[in-house]
């Protein structure tokens, strides 16, 4: 049975402030100006990369740096190794589905270092590289906010410009917890398409719960699709004023699904602290690749924001100090969590399961959370297991690993 352990490398634990900066209309254009150009800059050196298939940071900044300083002179020496950095990233997951060089949008977000900017937080300041020189912005946000960026380390930052207003993310570290033993076992997560989550313990997620204004996953379903039928109207007709909707409605679908994911997340990490218990989701990496649907499923299968649901419940675990593994998806709706039978006929219909071997019967998602928990403990049996050194397998396999070398023979 595959288990994998989610575990934040990090000494701290990253989060992110979101600030909303106050330019005047020089320093806006100075923004915009250092936006441009370190997109530019970006394309250039993605298409060089793609040209000769380099891909890593070392090997293209060695291929690009020189060439993209030559072709946009006004490109500042830190400027170019960031947007370096950005090509990279960007061929890092998905290099072997693109079949063009990546394209960056002009105004697309940048990334600011320690060496692109600076702080004042007496004068609620901060200094920004330009192109034309250095800007000195206000910036305001939530009052937790700017205690979070008085207070704790500063990493990166990225420059944003929506609709006209100017917002920099900046990344943070907070302090780790230590992750509490689950003494009460593992609360199981079941994602699906038709339930966005449904918890071992039975209880439907987005549902009564829940105190947003999505009712239910019948709800969050029709929503969905009216956005859709109303995008395709207005994309149809394609005049002005139909653009002009359609600008005013992008965006509005993907802030809700984010919305319910963590509303979803932040109730299944209280529950798991509230009973003194882990939470055990699926692994489903790479799952769209696997799953064949038909063609008028397809667009529900791919706007499936599972992965972001994973992402959201493990930072959020982490911080609570909740134990999370990730288990094997493969049977979990067709194996009977009392019995142990696995067979097809097991499940009837889609939310339905009826073990063919002890008659046990129920909602086919909940039996799922169900054996997600039961591996969910198992997995944490056999990571934290003991040994002869009297540590439990995780730390030992940590420990044992030999130091790194300091320099060469």
């Amino acid at each position: 049975m595959a288990i994998r352990r989610s575990v934040v490398k990090q000494r701290g634990l990253p989060s992110v402030v979101q600030l909303l900066l106050s330019p005047t209309p020089a320093q806006a254009d100075a923004l915009a100006n250092a936006v441009r150009v370190c997109n530019q800059a970006a394309t250039f050196v993605s298409r060089l990369a793609w040209q000769q298939h380099t891909f890593t940071v070392l090997e293209l900044h060695r291929l690009a740096y020189y060439p993209a300083r030559a072709h946009l002179p006004e490109l500042g020496a830190q400027a170019a190794v960031r947007a370096i950095a950005r090509v990279a990233g960007a061929y890092a997951n998905r290099r072997a589905s693109k079949k063009r060089a990546h394209i960056f949008r002009p105004l697309g977000a940048i990334s600011y270092d320690a060496r692109l900017m600076s702080w004042s937080r007496d004068t609620r300041t901060v200094s920004l590289w330009t192109p034309t020189g250095r800007v000195h912005v206000s910036y305001a946000g939530r009052q937790e906010d700017l205690k979070a960026l008085d207070t704790l380390p500063i990493g990166e930052a990225d420059l944003i410009c929506r609709r006209g207003m100017w917002l920099l993310q900046v990344a943070v570290t907070l302090p780790k917890p230590a992750v509490r033993e689950p003494v009460n076992g593992f609360l199981g997560v079941d994602q699906g398409v038709a339930n966005l989550a449904v918890t071992s313990d039975g209880v439907v997620l987005p549902g009564p719960v829940l105190t947003g204004t999505i009712g239910g996953n019948h709800h969050a379903r029709a929503l969905r699709e009216r956005r859709h039928r109303q995008r395709q109207r207005l994309q149809e007709k394609g005049t002005s004023s139909a653009r002009r909707v359609l600008r005013r409605l992008s965006g509005r679908e993907h802030r809700m699904m984010t919305d319910v994911n963590h509303q979803i997340s932040t109730y299944v990490v209280r529950e798991a602290e509230r009973t003194g218990r882990g939470i055990a989701l699926e692994d489903l990496q790479g799952i769209r690749g696997r799953v064949r649907a038909h063609r008028l499923q397809r667009r529900t299968i791919h706007s499936w924001a599972f992965a972001q649901m994973i992402d959201f419940t493990s930072y959020k675990a982490a911080r609570a100090g909740v134990a999370l593994l990730l288990v094997d998806p493969a049977y979990t709706s067709q194996a009977c969590p009392r019995c142990g039978c696995v067979a097809r006929e097991n499940r009837p219909a889609r939310g339905r399961f009826v073990c063919t071997g002890c008659g046990l019967a129920g909602h086919a998602d909940h039996i799922a959370a169900r054996n997600i928990a039961t591996r969910g403990a198992a997995g944490w049996a056999a990571v934290n297991q003991p040994h002869a050194t009297g540590l439990p397998s995780a730390r030992r396999d940590r420990e044992s690993k030999p130091p790194a070398s300091a320099g060469g023979s």
